[in-house]
């Protein structure tokens, strides 16, 4: 089969906005979420800042019952669960009922870096203090990397595949080509497809250890994430969710679902850690091949692309990134498409970051407007040398577009590209 798949809900919960609508309005006005972490100054971080989700106990007991709540410490279920579930809310979708058999056309592909790292942590202190009758009856669920998954699994009644995928900052790009594939192949109607990421010191500590996040903006915060400045001295820690209800068009269409955007295709590669590859750098030919074998499962070609949602992570790669989009689409100067990179609001949200990047990502296409870039008014020189500044908007643009091709790249050497298009009509190809 070869089913055209469409996204009729989305949710989030990102450290600029913690439900949709919160999250467009920051998107579009450039409005950050990145602040000053007690936790981290206490603990001697050499950055001490981060973007984290606020979501107060009203807001969770919507989505958990006071006895789930006891005891509950994994950020990444909370975080996953309510963007998952709103998103299910958003495609008008309602979950079974207990009493009732479970949709057995419908699943989840929802991934993540670790799960309840805060719980296990517990697990290991009362295990080493011969308490182990005191850990509790859900230590396995909140630290199973798949617990994000079964949590929205027994909210929603899904009886389909209910999996989670890990593949570091590619997870989200990845859980999302996932659950498209399982819906084009017709293994599936429906599917909600995201991917999370726990909070904190215990998430955040190793990226610190290693030197790869600014210390020198801990008293302005919000100016610390600096994607293709020339002053960007590294990634800002982040967390949070995105998810996304993914559709077959003729079951949308049937049932009268708001259709954002249809999925045309992707890829997924690894570079083998070969080349200019290594656990914590991308090949560059890996990056490469993977943006075109994109472009061409999604039956383009690279001038059809109108937008890029990079990567971009604040870091010395992103000269590197950059100069693979202009060999990949075989575009420069002011024939590049528009770029854009939500992490200089966000910061890094690392397992979570493709999944909150494909929601805005969507919410562009939908609404006509491609949010701006912060924090890089001094872009770096290298880029202006390959692409023309004026494709790298710092104010809202209101303007309609049909393709947005958004990139994932991982520690490990993984890559992930997923090819997004306006939804107006039957048609399929941009050119008919």
């Amino acid at each position: 089969m070869n089913n055209r798949v469409v996204i009729t809900g989305l949710g989030v919960v990102s450290p600029n906005g913690a439900d949709l609508a919160e999250f467009r309005h920051a998107i579009r006005n450039g409005i950050s979420g990145i602040r000053h972490d007690p936790q981290l100054e206490k603990l001697l971080f050499s950055c001490q800042i981060a973007g984290k989700p606020v979501i107060d106990e009203e807001r969770m007991l919507q989505y958990f019952t006071p006895l789930e709540l006891r005891g509950l410490q994994s950020t990444g279920i909370v975080y996953g669960v309510i963007a998952g579930m709103d998103a299910w809310k958003d495609a008008r979708l309602e979950a079974m009922m207990m009493n009732e058999t479970p949709d057995w056309e419908s699943g989840s592909v929802f991934g993540t870096g670790t799960s309840g790292i805060d719980k296990f942590r517990e697990a290991i202190y009362k295990v080493d203090n011969l308490q182990i009758r005191k850990l509790g009856s859900t230590v396995v669920a909140q630290t199973m990397s798949s617990g994000v998954s079964a949590y929205l699994s027994g909210k929603l009644g899904l009886g389909n595949q209910v999996c989670t995928n890990s593949s570091a900052c590619a997870t989200g790009v990845e859980s999302i080509l996932m659950a498209y594939e399982r819906l084009k192949n017709g293994s599936a109607t429906k599917m909600l497809a995201g991917s999370t990421s726990d909070s904190g010191a215990y998430i955040w500590g190793g990226f610190d250890a290693m030197k790869i996040c600014p210390y020198q903006y801990n008293e302005s915060p919000e100016q610390g994430c600096r994607p293709m400045s020339a002053t960007a001295k590294g990634f800002v820690p982040g967390s949070g969710a995105g998810a996304m209800v993914l559709e077959t068009l003729d079951s949308a269409l049937g049932r009268g679902a708001h259709i954002y955007a249809e999925i045309l295709g992707g890829h997924v590669n690894s570079g083998g850690q070969r080349g200019s590859g290594t656990m914590t750098a991308p090949n560059s030919e890996g990056v490469q091949r993977c943006i075109t074998m994109a472009l061409k499962d999604a039956g383009l070609n690279a001038k059809d692309i109108d937008v890029i949602n990079a990567h971009l992570t604040a870091t010395s790669k992103d000269v590197t990134e950059i100069e693979n989009w202009v060999a990949a689409l075989d575009r420069h100067g002011g024939e590049f498409p528009y770029i854009n990179s939500i992490k200089g609001m966000i910061g890094h949200c690392i397992s979570a970051a493709g999944s909150i990047e494909s929601v805005a990502s969507v919410l562009q296409l939908s609404e006509g407007f491609i949010f701006p870039n912060i924090n890089c008014e001094d872009l770096h020189p290298d880029i202006e040398k390959l692409i023309d500044p004026l494709c790298i908007p710092v104010k809202c643009l209101e303007k309609q577009f049909n393709v947005l091709a958004k990139a994932s790249f991982g520690f490990g050497d993984v890559n992930a590209c997923i090819i997004f298009k306006r939804y107006r009509d039957g048609k399929r190809r941009i050119d008919q």
